[in-house]
């Protein structure tokens, strides 16, 4: 009897001890740190593109866009040297009034926001910063040919003109360049 009342507060204390490990089991969460949202401390240069990004309230919309078009997780790869022209709010605003689309018809296209965005993206050898950048055709992610005119300016191959606003912002897997307009592939 004694014995069975030992093997009976062992079995009650290992499931005790059981529930209490559960307790402490959390489901993980599956965005890596890459795609995760920087806290306010983190220096630039220890961002990703995305990062970088989301770290710029002038950036939300194309963030959410990004999101949208699950491309988060590709822009966040550590490996890849990016080149991103980042088009403000403003600039989104800008294209939804002269395309006449709602942001929610745009964002539910994934097919089309996935080529507009690609046509923001150059996935080179080496991130191309301001000093590199010369008048020509440029070969973007959306396989896309955007212009730099002589003057310096994005045209898109709609002959539409984007302005670089500022440059050379690094990040750990590329660089950004903020622009005045999204730019449209035909």
């Amino acid at each position: 009897m004694k014995l069975t009342k030992i093997a009976a507060i062992g079995t009650l204390a290992l499931s005790v001890a059981g529930l209490s490990a559960c307790n402490n089991m959390t489901p993980s969460d599956s965005t890596d740190a890459a795609t995760q949202t920087p806290t306010s401390s983190q220096a630039m240069s220890d961002m990703n593109v995305v990062q970088v990004a989301q770290s710029n309230a002038d950036f939300s919309l194309l963030v959410e866009a990004v999101q949208a078009a699950g491309i988060a997780e590709p822009l966040s790869n550590p490996n890849a040297n990016f080149t991103i022209f980042a088009p403000t709010n403003e600039a989104f605003a800008q294209v939804l009034q002269e395309t006449g689309m709602t942001k929610a018809q745009l964002f539910a296209n994934k097919p089309l926001l996935t080529k507009i965005l690609g046509y923001h993206v150059i996935n080179g050898a080496a991130p191309v910063y301001a000093a590199d950048v010369k008048p020509g055709n440029i070969a973007m992610l959306s396989k896309d040919t955007l212009m730099v005119t002589a003057k310096g300016q994005l045209q898109d191959e709609n002959g539409r003109t984007a302005n670089i606003l500022k440059t050379d912002i690094a990040a750990t897997n590329g660089v950004v360049h903020v622009i005045d307009k999204v730019l449209l592939p035909k």
